[in-house]
């Protein structure tokens, strides 16, 4: 087994200092973009930021608490409806939500903020609001977003995406672009040394350091990720993944294990990994293609267990 080291919390360098910079300027704008791939740490560098104005104006309150708890009077965070409350709603709305995602941010969240705004600040200079995943808005609510930008607030928004040109492009004009960059393979490389602990556990499962980065795609947390999917199952399981599986029981067999272990997402992430190994070690296009229309058939949350299922037998058949 490979042993993960508890702390995942990465900063971007360039985006620290540059962070850094402003706090101590006291040049703050009223609105921030935090853009860039999933896992480069946008949110935790977003909440150690907003730590930091707090602390300029209240030192001897208790802020990294209240924020780490989401609890401070002065700070308001939307995030995406849960796609579990989509589902108690029907089956329907469940599958329109994966389709399209544009539902997921509503106008109410959004409206919220002006109530949230028109209250006088508590503990600080100014209220922070702080959207995740703002490319989720759906029309109403990016509207809405953009109406309160417009007008003068004692407020400082931040947003974080990973798809800047969906939001309007009204929005992204009143805001300050913070771009987070994917780590290069040497960064990534370096992290998997200092994270895992080598010395204590052996990878004895042949899964090579670059599988590990390059399935991470420029990702620290992406990389902890795909160590911690792998380590969900035994070495037997695992030296079967290891190589494009032939015979039909084990697929049945390691298709109801991975969808009973692992969430959706989660799912997707060995995907990768998996295509990543077999790649490697084929260079067949063909397979390539399956496990990408299994990746979609799994964002579309259709029968997971099937999903793969169909998908081992079909490259079973390929004359690798």
């Amino acid at each position: 087994m490979i042993e993960v080291k508890k702390n995942n919390f990465f900063l971007n360098e360039e985006v620290n200092t540059f962070l850094k910079n402003i706090i101590k300027n006291k040049s703050l704008a009223n609105g921030y973009i935090f853009y860039g791939p999933e896992g480069l740490g946008k949110k935790q560098t977003a909440l150690q930021f907003i730590k930091e104005i707090f602390k300029q104006s209240s030192p001897s309150e208790n802020v990294e608490k209240r924020i780490t708890n989401n609890n401070h009077p002065d700070f308001l965070i939307i995030e995406p409806n849960s796609l579990l409350s989509t589902k108690n709603s029907g089956s329907s709305d469940l599958e329109k939500t994966l389709k399209s995602g544009s539902e997921i941010i509503k106008v109410a969240q959004i409206r919220n903020i002006k109530t949230f705004l028109s209250q006088k600040s508590i503990n600080s200079g100014k209220k922070i609001v702080l959207i995740i995943d703002a490319h989720l808005l759906n029309e109403a609510a990016s509207n809405c977003l953009l109406k309160t930008l417009e007008e003068p607030s004692n407020g400082i928004f931040i947003l974080l995406t990973s798809k800047l040109n969906i939001l309007l492009d009204t929005i992204i004009s009143r805001c300050q672009i913070v771009r987070f960059r994917s780590f290069s393979s040497k960064q990534i490389k370096s992290i998997l040394k200092e994270y895992l602990d080598t010395s204590k556990s052996k990878i004895n499962i042949n899964l090579k350091f670059e599988d590990l980065i390059n399935s991470a795609n420029g990702s620290p947390n992406q990389l902890l990720k795909n160590i911690e999917i792998w380590n969900e199952f035994s070495d037997e399981i695992i030296s079967k993944l290891n190589s494009p599986i032939k015979n039909n029981l084990e697929i049945l067999e390691i298709s109801k294990s991975i969808s009973e272990k692992l969430e959706i997402l989660q799912q997707i992430c060995l995907v990768n990994l998996i295509q990543t190994i077999w790649w490697r070690k084929t260079k067949n296009i063909s397979l390539v293609k399956k496990l990408e229309n299994l990746k979609y058939l799994l964002r579309k949350n259709i029968q997971p267990r099937l999903a793969w299922e169909i998908a081992f037998l079909k490259i079973s058949m390929e004359d690798i």
